[in-house]
């Protein structure tokens, strides 16, 4: 398997805890008081702190949909999204970008939604109907 790496700013440990350990169930791993590191799906994430948290920037259009850019976010299964989802709502996540699904009935359907982390970091969680499809045109 070959994960990737993202380092990206956040406002405080807690609240990042709280958001992607407590409520999205990630593991975490090494941590000190300004930075921590933890599993996102079998991928890297280590939030470290910062005063600098750039403001969205929504240059991004896709399907007629303005998304945040930069964002990430990963491919998950269609239950993962939808269990996912009932997270988000149950602990009153706002939608930026309301969970929906893009490109039905084409090559590359897909179920996706966008959240903000607690520093206002977008998401993106993405769900292929035939995960075949996922670099397809």
């Amino acid at each position: 398997m070959t994960a990737f790496h993202y380092a990206f700013k956040v406002k405080d440990i807690e609240s990042t805890r709280a958001f992607y350990i407590e409520m999205l169930g990630c593991q975490e791993g090494r941590s000190t008081s300004s930075w921590i590191d933890f599993s996102f799906f079998g991928h890297q994430l280590s939030a470290h702190l910062s005063d600098h948290i750039p403001a969205l920037d929504y240059c991004g259009v896709v399907d007629a949909v303005k998304v945040p850019i930069p964002h990430f976010g990963c491919l998950i299964s269609i239950d993962q999204f939808k269990e996912i989802r009932s997270i988000l709502e149950k602990n009153e996540i706002s939608f930026i970008v309301e969970p929906q699904l893009r490109y039905k009935n084409q090559v590359g359907e897909q179920w996706t939604m966008f959240i903000l982390d607690y520093s206002n970091n977008p998401i993106e969680f993405k769900a292929y109907t035939q995960a075949s499809e996922v670099f397809e045109q």
